[in-house]
């Protein structure tokens, strides 16, 4: 059995912390894991941002509330579906994914959680283990399941080497350059192509 392995803002939603952004006006918070390849030090980058302009997690959530998934993400994860077992693996927060997990139609969503103080405050966030996309595959292997994953940042680069095959979605120039090694694709259309591709069945579109 295979597993299709995604991350999720990009690749299937917006970038959340840029919607935010362009919603509060702070610039600084457009910067993602496309451009910090430390997540760690992304979002306590982030989270002195918050605290400086006094805004917490009601505020993101607001914003996540208009937010629906990219063109095409949602029938997308419907055909994956149909031929693979499909898992998010993302580093967004359970407090932020729900909404739009539910207009993606609810798959597993392995992400992280934050810590919420008594005034809605975004105090800390806890990772759900180091490494955790490139480790959930590795749990995936371990169980003999064989991987495709997809993702457009640095922080899916250890996922795409550590899977069976790896695909750059929708990823900046400046990451396919450095990891020339993975097919990169823009459109659903060359993603499920790339899928195809990877997969030791004979799956058609």
């Amino acid at each position: 059995m295979e597993i299709a392995c995604l991350d999720l803002e990009g690749v299937l939603v917006p970038e959340i912390w840029i919607a935010f952004a362009e919603k509060t006006g702070i610039e600084e918070l457009k910067k993602t894991t496309r451009d910090e390849p430390d997540y760690n030090v992304l979002m306590n980058y982030r989270l002195d941002l918050l605290r400086q302009h006094g805004l917490g997690l009601k505020e993101i959530q607001e914003v996540i509330a208009t937010l629906a998934p990219l063109d095409g993400a949602a029938d997308f994860v419907d055909w994956l579906r149909e031929r693979f077992q499909v898992v998010i693996l993302s580093d967004t927060f359970y407090e932020f994914a729900s909404p739009l997990m539910k207009q993606l139609g609810y798959p597993t969503l392995l992400c992280h959680k934050l810590e919420i103080d008594s005034d809605g405050n975004v105090a800390d966030y806890r990772l759900r283990q180091a490494n955790p996309k490139r480790q959930a595959v590795v749990g995936f292997k371990s169980m003999y399941y064989r991987t495709i994953a997809a993702g457009d940042s640095y922080n899916d680069t250890t996922m795409l080497a550590e899977a069976d095959a790896g695909i750059l979605f929708h990823a900046p120039d400046n990451v396919i350059d450095e990891f020339p090694q993975f097919p990169a694709v823009h459109t659903f259309s060359e993603l499920k192509r790339e899928f195809i591709r990877a997969s030791n069945r004979d799956i058609t579109l």
